[in-house]
């Protein structure tokens, strides 16, 4: 499922959805996944709710719990504001950057940890853009880009949000915050 509370001129729900089918057979994730296109200001409220850090980022995923649903793989959210700034500045359009967050979103969903592990997920990352087609990847810009925090990741602090609470979403695509 995908919910934009942001449009992005050139790329539908259904597009977007189809990406993300693509996106989740390339990387062998088993589940589905739903997907939040919205604002910084809803992108900060979650990242301030899941990881303590009070600022927006780019994109954010949030794995499901193994035992929760068995056919649903996590959520993954994304500013479509940063994605605006990163397009025009990398000079590729909107709908291919948003494409870039949901593949990074996935892999992290799939368990890639950029942070931990000596860089298999940006091999993987770079593969898997050029399979889809498409331009510089995540990790492969983060030396120019501002950097990224994405995985939501499982502590006594921010436990990992359940298939309840990640239609976490439904509260933000209600529009109680992240206008």
């Amino acid at each position: 499922m995908v919910i934009f509370k942001k449009r992005v001129p050139g790329l539908n729900e259904a597009s977007l959805d189809r990406f993300l089918r693509r996106a989740r057979r390339a990387v062998g994730l088993r589940g589905r996944v739903t997907a939040l296109v919205t604002s910084n200001r809803a992108l900060r409220v979650l990242n301030e709710r899941y990881r303590g850090k009070d600022q927006p980022t780019d994109v954010l995923s949030f794995p499901a719990e193994p035992i929760a649903v068995h056919d649903f793989a996590g959520d993954v959210a994304i500013s479509a504001e940063i994605a605006a700034q990163n397009a025009r500045r990398l000079g590729h359009s909107l709908p291919e950057e948003i494409k870039i967050l949901a593949l990074h979103g996935v892999l992290h969903l799939a368990g890639y940890d950029h942070e931990r592990d000596r860089g298999e997920m940006a091999r993987k990352e770079e593969h898997l853009r050029k399979q889809l087609g498409l331009p510089v990847a995540l990790i492969e810009r983060t030396f120019t880009a501002p950097r990224h925090d994405t995985a939501i990741r499982r502590s006594p602090r921010t436990p990992a949000p359940t298939a309840k609470r990640s239609s976490s979403f439904s509260v933000l695509a209600k529009g109680r915050s992240g206008r």
